[in-house]
């Protein structure tokens, strides 16, 4: 019975170990020291691997849950959250841009939830895909123990305006999807 629990829900174990990765990664960067900070980014890169692997895994196998479609958006938003937020602590990053990050994070992760309510499901696009690559390699190279600013900046701004550009993205599509498939109700005369 345990190995078909295991066989079945192997995409969830996948995310179940990435969010279990999270408090560690943030450890290891508040710790700051070059070792420390070397097992971070060591840990982020398998962390953040792991979100390609689990969603391979549930689809290859017919496995998609609405367990997994919630924990691993999820747990790519703590993770880059709760970097972000160490990497703010130590002066690495600035607030302002962590909080440009964070914001479209979680307003996308709520769009999702209505339109899942709504019964629609807004795929993560090519922008999607590019903002998170962007992110995940700006945060590896301000994880990293030494600071190159020629590489790191312009990470971080790419990052920035992926995370944007997508951001506007989802909402474009959601008030396509949401708001635009609806008519009137015709007994009622009030708009749903």
């Amino acid at each position: 019975m345990v190995r078909s629990i295991a066989r079945v829900n192997a995409a969830l174990w996948v995310t179940a170990v990435r969010i279990c990765t999270i408090p560690v990664v943030m450890a290891l960067v508040l710790v700051n020291t070059d070792q420390t900070r070397w097992w971070a980014a060591g840990l982020y890169a398998f962390a953040a691997a792991t979100d390609s692997l689990d969603g391979w895994l549930a689809r290859s196998r017919g496995q998609v849950t609405v367990a997994g479609a919630f924990l691993d958006p999820l747990a790519d938003k703590l993770l880059v959250s709760g970097v972000l937020l160490c990497l703010v602590q130590l002066g690495s990053v600035g607030a302002w841009a962590a909080m440009i990050i964070i914001t479209r994070e979680f307003a996308v992760t709520g769009l999702r939830l209505v339109a899942v309510n709504e019964r629609l499901v807004i795929p993560a696009g090519r922008l999607g895909k590019a903002k998170t690559l962007s992110q995940n390699l700006a945060l590896l190279a301000f994880i990293a123990p030494h600071r190159w600013p020629w590489i790191d900046d312009p990470l971080l701004y790419v990052a920035l305006v992926l995370t944007v550009l997508s951001g506007v993205y989802y909402f474009i599509m959601a008030r396509r999807r949401l708001f635009e498939m609806r008519a009137p109700d015709a007994h009622s005369g009030v708009d749903p």
